[in-house]
């Protein structure tokens, strides 16, 4: 059997393996892609049995993936705890410009305006679910499932995106106000016109 029969034999069993692993259809053709490459690139008469040698490769490269996913996880997880390391009172003392916009333009990216929103006023200003349902009206379930998808969407590396510099530069300014002065009603405001903005696009 040449190379090409066997990766048109067992390509599609390993990417079944892979799927099943990571999840990800996308992640999973990569990671087979990947282990073909290796594979052709070494000596075979090494190899005793080739699927067998191509169903370990694939598995161990799943659980590297894996692993490397949950560290960028635990990265984003810092990053968003820092919003909790910061007194009100001290904020303009930090000198984390940089950070604090990179951090919301990440929000920006990954979220829908409803998802954001969630998000924002529960991980960082601690509303609870009930005052949530009244503030965007919606179900408090419905609040759940929206911080929840949010928080996996922000575990997701790869992302396309265009950025809006001045009106982010408006949010931000917005963003600061609320931590500043505990007052998110401004905050709070824009973000539903962000959502009622998206339903009508």
């Amino acid at each position: 059997m040449n190379h090409a029969q066997a990766i048109s034999l067992y390509q599609p069993m390993l990417i079944r393996i892979a799927h099943q692993m990571v999840g990800s259809l996308q992640d999973a053709e990569d990671i087979v892609q990947d282990t073909f490459l290796k594979w052709l690139s070494i000596d075979h008469e090494k190899i005793n049995n080739t699927k067998a040698y191509l169903i370990k490769s694939v598995t161990n490269n799943c659980i590297n993936h894996l692993n490397a996913f949950n560290e960028k996880k635990k990265e984003y997880i810092e990053t968003y705890k820092s919003f909790e390391f910061v007194e009100k009172d001290d904020f303009e003392d930090f000198d984390f410009s940089n950070e604090l916009s990179e951090a919301l333009k990440h929000l920006h990216r990954k979220l829908e305006p409803v998802e954001k929103a969630m998000y924002l006023m529960r991980e960082v200003f601690n509303y609870e679910y009930e005052e949530l349902q009244h503030i965007f009206e919606k179900k408090k379930d419905n609040c759940r499932q929206l911080v929840s998808r949010a928080k996996e969407k922000l575990t997701v590396d790869k992302f396309k995106f265009t950025i809006d510099l001045p009106t982010h530069k408006s949010f931000m300014d917005s963003f600061r106000k609320a931590c500043k002065l505990d007052d998110p009603e401004e905050l709070i405001a824009r973000l539903n016109r962000e959502i009622q903005d998206r339903k009508k696009s």
